[in-house]
């Protein structure tokens, strides 16, 4: 527990799961079902009372769907047996939470408790009328500029605004993987250069040999792509027994849709490319794949 707060969302995954929920309201479901797919993207934290999560996790979709007027009474209930049976303050101290901490929680409870006992009323959601469309497809060869290996962050309303990036290099990523979950949320898999080139490359100047890592999947709008300055040069045919041959245990993108994660986190080069990016393949059953990198595009490509 050491150093978190005391507030509902001071602690790294509650913040993380506003976010989620905030992305799986804009789904047109109903509230049994948004939840459902809560539980499914953290089953640990939504089904297990020992973990620690556990009772944050009721606490904060009950307050997220009270402040969006999303009427769930199985939702409701649970977060006020958390409260009245003591359980979220148990866990908090098993934690390490000090007396002062909890103190200041048991108020918050108190006030969360008085608004879930409150009735709600259901509010209109602004929700996706048909899937996300996609930005780039499979096979797409993409450039942008990046600063110290990082790419632009969309996140800023311009590269201007990001502190200390200045243009020095360019990376590159291959989509190799797309996919809709819940036939609604976009993600994409990219293939990632890991070293910077000092110079706008072309498609040939790609071709040639160069490590390649794949990264995780991450969401990407068409602002974001207007934003990170990302060119399609060409798209090139995959082979798909080559690449369940070189990344056997290639998962869908479904947590990174959910919590809406961009693929701007994923598009690093060298300078910054971590060294465990670089690991030799783990077990199909570890929650994070890794793979050797490629030495050139040919090893995945038709041909």
């Amino acid at each position: 527990m050491g150093s978190w707060g005391a507030g509902l969302y001071s602690v790294d995954f509650a913040a993380d799961l506003r976010g989620a929920i905030k992305a799986v309201a804009r789904l047109p479901f109903e509230p049994d079902r948004l939840v459902g797919i809560l539980c499914e993207s953290e089953p640990g934290a939504a089904n297990h009372p020992d973990d620690e999560d556990h009772t944050t996790f009721w606490l904060v979709v009950a307050d997220q769907f009270a402040k969006r007027g999303i009427v769930c009474a199985a939702v409701t209930d649970r977060a006020l047996a958390v409260i009245d049976e003591g359980r979220d303050l148990a866990m908090l101290a098993k934690l390490g939470m000090d007396a002062p901490g909890l103190a200041k929680r048991r108020k918050q409870l108190a006030e969360l408790r008085a608004r879930l006992a409150a009735p709600v009323a259901a509010k209109p959601r602004a929700v996706l009328k048909q899937p996300q469309p996609y930005v780039f497809a499979v096979g797409d060869l993409v450039i942008y500029p990046a600063s110290g290996g990082k790419c632009i962050n969309p996140y800023f309303p311009s590269k201007d605004k990001i502190p200390d990036w200045q243009q020095d290099s360019w990376g590159a990523a291959l989509i190799v993987a797309n996919g809709r979950t819940f036939d609604f949320l976009a993600w994409y898999r990219p293939l990632a250069l890991a070293d910077a080139l000092p110079a706008k490359p072309d498609l040939a100047g790609l071709r040639v040999p160069a490590r390649w890592l794949l990264r995780r999947p991450g969401t990407c709008s068409a602002a974001h792509v207007r934003k990170m300055e990302m060119e399609t040069l060409a798209t090139l045919p995959l082979d798909p027994e080559k690449l369940a041959r070189h990344f056997p245990a290639m998962r869908p993108g479904t947590a990174y849709a959910v919590d809406d994660i961009s693929i701007a986190n994923q598009l690093g080069t060298g300078p910054d490319t971590l060294a465990d990016l670089m690991a030799k393949p783990q077990p199909p059953q570890w929650k994070r794949q890794l793979y050797p990198p490629l030495t050139s595009l040919d090893e995945v490509l038709s041909g």
